[in-house]
């Protein structure tokens, strides 16, 4: 008989015994015993977790007992890894486990012995760089097991070479490819279909049950747990994967793909190289029609732009025309056949995207540096999940240390359509009381002004001194972010103070995470990406400003077709949709701050909408217990008093 959860758990169990450093806390036992219980009865349960109840092995037990097969969903690459060669192999080693774990990671992620051949004979690199990282990567391939490219340490994993090296659902040959037996996205998917428990992410999750492409499609029918960790991010992945979306750039890849496997099997074909170059100018001459800088468009705006109509409608014929030259060519090879069958596709995405009939998505544009996408998004999600959820019975469970205001789930549960769903919400075990303060400061201005940013940090530079740097900025914008940055340059110079001073944007999030870290002393500014998914622990971090309530812009073309829907129905928009969300990214902001039992800090947030505004009383009652000021005096005080010992 295996262990009951109680005895696992226990002071004296096997993960007491197992590793250092464990101790029972109460909220994890009881979150294990609900998960446990919703997997037995197919239930669908959401769990909220504060920081430090240990949800990961609270999940992991249940999972590896259950003698069932599941599916445990990430938010990031990241903590996939970690889960996989760290926690995973934890609780297996202290359960003594035979259970199969796998790890299952997007198509892009593994080598392609088609690409990388086609890629080496082609030899056309952007650099010598590129190209030397090219035969490292053909060295790669004969040496390594998984294909996984995140094991071939010695060429970084955002470098081009990789896009030319692997596989998209759109260019791989399937069955037709002559490494079949070989390719290692196949051998992925066998290991996940013969494990017990599969890891994989938030975005293959979705790519694959709406595509049907990336291999969690076949484990799904045996599976009888899904676990979603981090499931706060799912309404995001789950209305980018729902809807439908075509971009330049694959139609560049097309391109470059289609003039490669001329060269390989046409070569007597002059027409197919003037093809290339003419689609690929269509393409590249509709991005042109926007601004350089990245920036998201709804469609008035987009229509309003002089020449973009006018570029989709000569995109789609220039497509036409290339469907059509690759068909003369199509029964030469299987690379051939595959670009016009892509082709055909990719010119009827644009035409769906022209016509656009459908009243519940809403359409949009985002440019990137040298791409645009342009989506069709679903305004509501609730029925397609409801949809993906029947059928076959089995447990679902999301899981996050935000995804309530004020304990409530309503909101979640209304976008994710959880109708059924029991929820369960368990504060983390730390003493807020005593380990942090929250500081709303006096005086500041409405957050819209002109000189709001030049507020904060002047009223925030006497805390960073009394904090002796150890210090995240969380801003709600990249302006801020910058402006932030030059103004505590200025400050720091004026002070004669020598806490380096870092920013988002200047290396790698990885790699300026572990220089804060080293560094001990240093000030960190960061937007988006730092907000969640962010652990430093011990003294390194001890301060985080917080600059606005993070609302999202309500020109985003998404947001503001959702709240113009909600509206429409009758219903408040602001209290419904968007101060939950706020709420939810606050939490997230405010969850880098105390990480184990021994920290101490100060969360200050700056908007003072937060006092002033009847909705401010939701925001802060949804934060963990900490004492809260708005005198600075006491924020020094604290810092005085052994913030800093």
């Amino acid at each position: 008989m295996p262990p009951s959860l109680s005895e696992v758990f226990a002071p004296d169990g096997p993960l007491a015994a197992g590793i250092p450093g464990y101790r029972l806390r109460d909220q994890q036992l009881e979150m294990a015993e609900r998960i446990a219980g919703a997997m037995s009865a197919n239930g669908v349960l959401v769990a909220e977790a504060g920081t430090g109840t240990g949800k990961t092995y609270a999940y992991l037990v249940p999972a590896l007992l259950s003698g069932g097969k599941v599916i445990v969903s990430t938010g990031t690459k990241t903590l996939q890894d970690q889960l996989f060669a760290r926690d995973i192999p934890t609780v297996r080693r202290v359960l003594n486990s035979p259970l199969k774990a796998a790890l299952l990671k997007g198509r892009a992620n593994y080598l392609c012995h088609y690409h990388l051949e086609r890629a080496l004979a082609d030899g056309r690199f952007l650099s010598r760089e590129d190209a030397a990282y090219a035969l490292r990567i053909s060295r790669f391939a004969k040496e390594t097991q998984t294909g996984d490219k995140a094991e071939c340490g010695d060429v970084p994993e955002n470098s081009p070479v990789w896009g030319l090296v692997t596989s998209t659902r759109e260019n791989c040959l399937g069955q037709e490819c002559p490494h079949h037996k070989e390719c290692f996205v196949l051998a992925a998917r066998r290991d996940a279909l013969a494990a017990d428990l599969v890891v994989v992410n938030h975005h293959l999750f979705f790519a694959d049950v709406m595509l049907r492409d990336e291999g969690t499609a076949e484990l799904l029918p045996a599976c009888n747990t899904v676990i979603f960790d981090e499931a706060h991010q799912l309404p995001e992945t789950a209305s980018l994967f729902f809807g439908e979306n075509v971009s330049t750039a694959q139609i560049v890849d097309l391109a470059r793909d289609a003039r490669t496997e001329g060269l390989a099997s046409a070569k007597d074909f002059l027409d197919l190289p003037k093809a290339c170059a003419t689609v690929e100018k269509a393409a590249k001459d509709l991005r042109l029609t926007l601004p350089v800088e990245p920036a998201r468009f709804a469609l008035p705006q987009l229509e309003a732009r002089m020449g973009f109509e006018n570029s989709v409608v000569g995109l789609v014929r220039e497509l036409e025309v290339f469907a059509g030259v690759l068909e003369t060519q199509a029964q030469r090879s299987e690379g051939l056949e595959n670009c016009w069958r892509r082709a055909g596709e990719l010119c009827e995405k644009l035409r769906r995207w022209q016509k656009g009939a459908d009243g519940n998505y809403v359409r949009w544009g985002e440019t990137y540096t040298h791409s645009l996408q342009l989506n069709a998004t679903p305004l509501v999600i609730a029925g397609i999940m409801q949809k993906q959820m029947s059928g076959h019975p089995r447990a679902w469970i999301f899981t996050s240390a935000t995804l309530a205001v004020q304990k409530d789930f309503a909101h979640y549960c209304a976008e994710m359509g959880l109708v059924d769903a029991e929820s369960a919400c368990w504060d983390s075990p730390f003493d807020y009381g005593k380990q942090a303060v929250l500081y709303v400061p006096q005086g500041l201005p409405d957050p819209n002004s002109y000189d709001y940013t030049d507020a904060v940090v002047k009223a925030a530079f006497p805390v960073v001194q009394a904090s002796g740097g150890r210090a995240f900025f969380l801003c709600t914008s990249l302006r801020a972010m910058r402006r932030t940055r030059d103004l505590l340059a200025e400050q720091l110079e004026r002070a004669g103070l020598d806490f380096p001073l870092l920013m988002q944007g200047e290396g790698g999030k990885n790699e300026l995470l572990d220089r804060f870290r080293r560094l001990g002393n240093a000030i960190l500014v960061g937007s988006q990406s730092f907000w969640e998914g962010v652990d430093v622990r011990g003294e390194a971090l001890s301060l985080v400003v917080i600059d606005k309530l993070p609302f999202a812009p309500p020109d985003d073309p998404v947001l503001s077709a959702r709240i113009e829907r909600m509206k429409e129905d009758g219903r408040n928009a602001f209290m419904e949709y968007q101060l939950p969300r706020a709420v939810i990214n606050v939490k997230q902001g405010a969850g880098r701050l105390i990480r184990d039992e021994t920290d101490r800090g100060v969360l200050m947030i700056c908007d003072p909408r937060l006092i002033t505004k009847p909705y401010g009383k939701r925001v802060w009652r949804s934060l963990p217990p900490m004492k809260r000021t708005r005198e600075l005096g006491e924020v020094l005080a604290f810092f005085g008093d052994g913030g800093r010992e």
